[in-house]
């Protein structure tokens, strides 16, 4: 049984998700129209998204094509570092950040810990966020003030206190799934969905130093997935281009 979700994928998810992975992030109508229609979405409904889209201030028209807005631009910026986030040599040292500020509402609480998942730490108890030291990237402005943050070195098996962070097995057992779904689907449809739902769970991937990923951890192979078809996707733009009408 497949242990994660395949969610349909509306029109707008389908220009937004085309046009975050092009580089750089601007299609003709027709070529949105024609990977549309390429992927099981009828030209009418993608012209209503584009429409839409550009009035929600998601898109840019300059002229017969559409380009990513700054905001989204920004989105694709995060998207890309997300994907493969720069890492370092792990010495064995971890990352905590321990929240002192008392007194914060249910919303301001539920902020941080959808940011802290975001950048890859998890909650060793409430309030104390760990991780190994091996990504390149800082600590939240905001987390910095509500926060002391320190690198430890913990006392134990590094191992089992993974385990402790994050379900390894599970996450694992979902990327599999997603690997296997994805090889016997020909569907264009249904294969961009279970695409889709591959950059999802990739964004979840706690990207463990070698040393403490468990064997044959599928992370590399999802992201070489991902890869293969966002390369096939990008490469039909030149048979896809018509005239715009």
């Amino acid at each position: 049984m497949l242990r994660v979700a395949i969610r349909p994928v509306s029109a707008r998810s389908t220009v937004l998700s085309i046009l975050l992975g092009a580089h750089p992030p601007r299609l003709s109508a027709g070529e949105l129209v024609a990977a549309g229609g390429i992927l099981g979405i009828r030209e009418p409904t993608v012209r209503v998204a584009l429409t839409r889209m550009v009035a929600a201030g998601d898109l840019v028209r300059d002229g017969s094509g559409y380009s990513l807005s700054p905001r989204l631009l920004e989105r694709q910026a995060r998207q890309d570092a997300a994907q493969v986030p720069a890492t370092r040599g792990w010495h064995g040292t971890w990352e905590m950040a321990v929240v002192t500020a008392s007194g914060r509402t249910a919303s301001s609480r539920a902020a941080l810990r959808a940011q802290l998942t975001a950048i890859r730490v998890a909650e060793l108890r409430e309030g104390v966020w760990m991780r190994p030291a091996n990504l390149r990237r800082p600590w939240p402005p905001e987390l910095t003030e509500i926060s002391t943050c320190f690198e430890v070195r913990p006392v134990g098996d590094a191992a089992t206190l993974v385990r402790q962070l994050w379900d390894l097995d599970t996450w694992a057992g979902q990327g599999n799934d997603l690997l296997a779904t994805l090889a016997k689907t020909d569907d264009p449809a249904n294969r961009f969905a279970v695409v889709a739902a591959v950059v999802r769970h990739l964004l979840t991937d706690p990207m463990l130093p070698p040393e403490l990923e468990p064997a044959g951890w599928p992370g590399a192979t999802l992201r070489a997935a991902y890869d293969d078809y966002r390369t096939w996707l990008l490469s039909l733009q030149p048979s896809l281009t018509k005239e715009d009408k």
